[in-house]
């Protein structure tokens, strides 16, 4: 197809050559793609959410600073006083600003695969970005390869995602420590998943200047209002917050999130739960034929097929209406492989219910992809 030359000569090389992320249609699905928790909020709540909401000053711009967020996400993240928050339109932002402050020829660093933002978002600004990829056998970190790219390539920035999306497992502390001792510009962990993890480096912020923490309300259960967070340094947040565009972070946002996280009895139930549930689906899954299911500390847990049937799989679970995340599309370490988020009881039933259907009818195997 011709490329219209206005936009040939409007727009960078970089941004030409990119795809658009793709989220999928979800309606009438149960859906089970985006890590997402599928609880909702009692009723009784709501009522006092929207009683905090109702004399929000709508015709004001919010705080910009976001000051009283700030001071409850410090509360309920136990977010060393010496060290400074900075607030995102989601981590996605953050990330984002992140590479925005870069020098031109910098080099950004993370293990592959990994969170696809990372490599997006670095293409999207013209930054060198290398994936280097997991072992094979357990994606763990390949501590060597690693150490030789940050030797050979002296990356301004390293993501590590703890634990790690899409794989869900967590990578070994001592080799993160190996790495952060190792890197001469910053590393970043992004710790999205982190209510179900039972596990952070929050709190080695003050043995490394160059370490951050990356946070998410997303999967705590808070996804629609885009709220992310950065802790470190606070020289270096300072600099992020430079190329922060001004009240990024909107009146109903702050209102919202401040009032959801001082009700932390109702999301440590919840994610309690999705533990539970983690637990018996990775099982159950283990149980099924040719499926082999990676363990998991996070809200997901992704799966291998047998070979060549991933895209197959992913349609027919579909066609009974439920909507998982095919990854055999991407190739390498991730081949036929599928990733599940963890629903409600009935929904990961119905889930099983419909991976066991698809199996045992093969002509209802098509070759959809997303």
């Amino acid at each position: 197809m011709t490329q219209n030359p206005l936009i040939a000569s409007v727009f960078r090389q970089e941004v030409l050559a990119m795809s658009a992320y793709q989220v999928a249609h979800a309606e009438g699905f149960i859906k089970l793609d985006a890590m997402e928790n599928p609880y909702g909020w009692p009723e009784e709540l709501k009522t006092r959410w929207l009683a905090a909401l109702r004399d929000c000053p709508l015709n004001r711009y919010p705080d910009p600073q976001a000051q009283r967020l700030v001071q409850t996400i410090r509360a309920h993240d136990q977010i060393p006083d010496q060290h400074a928050i900075l607030l995102g339109n989601g981590s996605d932002e953050i990330i984002q600003l992140l590479l925005m402050a870069l020098p031109p020829r910098a080099h950004v660093l993370a293990p592959a695969p990994g969170f696809v933002m990372y490599k997006q978002l670095s293409d999207c600004l013209g930054i060198k970005y290398q994936g280097i990829p997991l072992l094979a056998d357990n994606f763990g970190l390949d501590l060597s390869a690693m150490l030789a790219a940050i030797e050979q390539h002296h990356p301004a920035v390293i993501f590590i995602a703890y634990p790690n999306n899409p794989t869900g497992n967590l990578f070994d502390p001592v080799a993160i420590e190996s790495i952060i001792k190792a890197a001469s510009g910053l590393v970043i962990i992004d710790e999205a998943y982190a209510p179900f993890a039972n596990a952070s480096f929050m709190t080695r912020l003050t043995q490394h200047d160059n370490l951050l923490v990356m946070r998410t309300v997303s999967k705590l259960g808070l996804a629609g209002l885009r709220l992310g967070y950065i802790a470190g340094n606070p020289e270096i947040i300072g600099q992020l917050d430079k190329i922060r565009l001004p009240y990024n972070i909107n009146s109903l946002t702050q209102l919202s999130a401040d009032f959801a996280l001082t009700h932390k009895a109702l999301f440590d139930q919840q994610t309690q739960q999705i533990c539970i549930e983690r637990t018996r689906v990775f099982n159950q899954l283990n149980n099924i034929t040719g499926i082999t299911a990676y363990p998991s500390s996070a809200n997901f847990i992704l799966f291998r097929t047998p070979d060549t049937l991933a895209d197959g799989l992913y349609a027919a679970i579909k066609q009974q209406g439920i909507l998982i995340k095919n990854l055999n599309p991407q190739g390498g370490l991730l081949k036929d492989c599928l990733r599940v988020t963890i629903g409600t009881p009935d929904e990961n039933n119905a889930f099983l219910a419909s991976l066991k259907n698809a199996l045992r009818i093969p002509d209802s195997i098509h070759t959809e992809t997303h």
